[in-house]
This record gives structure tokens, C-alpha cells and sequence, in this order.
């Protein structure tokens, strides 16, 4: 279902919908309706990605891990109505801080996204964010554009924090900007570390999953761009992930999120689970059965 709008000084007739022109430029996968439309098995991979991969694990990996959280389709079209902005309920750019003590003050729960220069992810902030595509995340071709931590409210429900890069053309002060923000940032309820699927964790990364572990707060890896590279490496990835994830961290949820920001593979699932660890939708099921 997509968001409806109204336009800024035009007031819709009553039984009159009125469209605001970003809205009709949504993409046209950006909600789980238009996803649901396609042929089950293709729908079910937008859905739940792991399910493009699982056919092609061998007997003996253990599957459970990788679907701790496995909403219904339902209880993901509730949660995907966060993501769409209406008068009562407006997502937008809040402001940006290059240090924690010029971060908002801010009540309501706080996620965040961190991961190397050219992970992905203000591309994957926007794909959240398209069922209300008039948010403006700025994507840029030259990695290491993000130099500030860039807050987005989402209405009263929660705060997503596009935070700086890591790695190539990093801000000289990354580690002032970003290590006081995850270590006492007391409204943050989850941290996202991405990695990207198509390379796997990379030395960089390793630092910044260790500094997430310092924090001793609960983090998730999600890995981006699983569109790219081949799928035998990408499979050898995601296990090896998966066994750093089982043998040296506490603090990670044992599920890394397989998403796309191009293709839209697993946006409506962390979608979902944003809405379900900030505590503003209730979900009927998280596990499979």
C-alpha cells in the first residue's frame, strides 16, 4: 500500500485523494503490496532473501540462526506504514551533529547505521525511506560523502542516524564523532553494521564490530549489495560471517539481514524489525514455526 499525502497548501475535497508528485514517483517495489502481486517464489525472495541462498547450503549448516526473525507478510505491511509519511505522522530530515554534544536531544528511540565509506548506506537509508521518496538522502558516487551524523525523524515513533563512514576517506575525527555516540547515546535501542555481501567483513569492519562490542549494547550486521558478485561468494560470506558472529561476539543479534538496496531484497524484513525493536508495532509472530 503506498502513503498517502497531501499537497503543501492544497486542501484535498472531501472523499478526494490527493497525490504529491514524489509519491507517484515511488518506486514501484517500495511496499510489500506491490511485492506480493509478483509469483510467490519471486515474491518470497524479495521478502525473505535468505531464501535465494538456502537452496544452495549444504545439509549439514544450520539454518535456524538465519531465520530467528521471521515476521509474517502481514505484520510487515503494519510496520511498513512508519515508513509513510501523512500529515500526523511526518518523516524528514531532523538536522545533522559532528559531535555527540551537538547531537538533538532526543526522547524517542534511536537506530543507527554504520559501516565502511562505500557500504551503502545512505542507498539503503533511502530505500527505507522510499514509500516517502520526497525525504531527501543524499547517495553520492565518491565514498566517504557522509561527514556528520545525519538524524531523520520518523514522525513521533523513532530516529534513524545516518552515521559517518569508516575506512577510505573517513573523517580525520571519525573515531571523537562516532565511539562517544554508541557508547552513551542513551535513547539508542539497536546500532546496524554493515557489511558488504559482496566482498564480506574486511579488516575495517573487524575494528568497528569489535568497537561495537566494547559498547556491550545489542547491535545487528546487515549485509548490503547481495546483488552483486557470484552467488558461491557470496554463500562463503555470509557463512564466514556467520561463524565470526557465533564465535566472538555477545553483544550481536545472531541474524545478519540480507538486503539490496537496488533490487529491494530484505527492505521490507528490516523495515519490519526497526518497527519491532523500537517497540512501536506490536507483531502477532517474529519466528518461524
Amino acid at each position: 500500500m503506498l502513503c498517502h499525502h497531501y499537497i503543501q497548501g492544497v486542501r484535498a475535497l472531501p472523499g478526494v485523494l490527493v497525490w504529491t508528485v514524489a509519491q507517484r514517483n515511488a518506486h514501484r517495489l517500495a511496499s510489500v503490496a506491490s511485492v506480493t502481486s509478483l509469483p510467490q517464489k519471486k515474491a518470497q525472495s524479495f521478502l525473505y532473501p535468505f531464501n535465494l541462498m538456502e537452496p544452495y547450503l549444504d545439509r549439514v549448516v544450520d539454518r535456524s540462526d538465519f531465520q530467528l526473525f521471521h515476521p509474517s507478510v502481514e505484520d510487515m505491511s503494519r510496520a511498513e506504514k512508519l515508513f509513510c509519511s501523512s500529515p500526523s505522522h511526518q518523516i524528514s530530515y531532523f538536522t545533522s551533529a559532528e559531535r555527540l554534544d551537538h547531537a538533538p536531544d532526543i526522547k524517542q528511540p534511536e537506530v543507527c547505521f554504520i559501516g565502511r565509506s562505500n557500504v551503502g548506506k545512505s542507498s539503503l537509508i533511502r530505500a527505507l525511506f522510499s514509500l516517502t521518496p520526497e525525504v531527501e538522502v543524499r547517495v553520492s558516487k565518491t565514498p566517504g560523502h557522509t561527514k556528520k551524523m545525519n538524524f531523520f525523524k520518523v514522525g513521533k515513533s523513532f530516529t534513524i542516524v545516518d552515521m559517518p563512514g569508516y575506512g577510505y576517506r573517513a573523517p580525520s575525527d571519525f573515531v571523537d564523532m562516532v565511539e562517544p555516540y554508541l557508547f552513551t547515546r542513551t535513547n539508542l535501542v539497536r546500532t546496524f553494521l554493515l557489511v558488504d555481501g559482496s566482498v564480506g567483513l574486511q579488516k575495517p569492519d573487524r575494528i568497528a564490530l569489535e568497537m561495537c562490542e566494547e559498547t556491550r549494547r545489542p547491535y545487528v550486521i546487515v549485509l548490503t549489495k547481495t546483488d552483486k558478485g557470484a552467488l558461491r561468494t557470496r554463500l562463503m560470506n555470509l557463512l564466514d560471517l556467520q561463524k565470526v558472529i557465533k564465535s566472538e561476539t555477545t553483544s550481536c543479534f545472531p541474524q545478519p539481514f540480507l538486503v539490496s538496496s537496488v533490487n529491494f531484497w530484505g527492505i521490507y524484513l528490516l523495515r519490519c524489525f526497526v518497527a519491532h525493536i523500537t517497540g512501536t508495532v506490536q507483531l502477532t509472530n517474529t519466528a518461524q514455526s
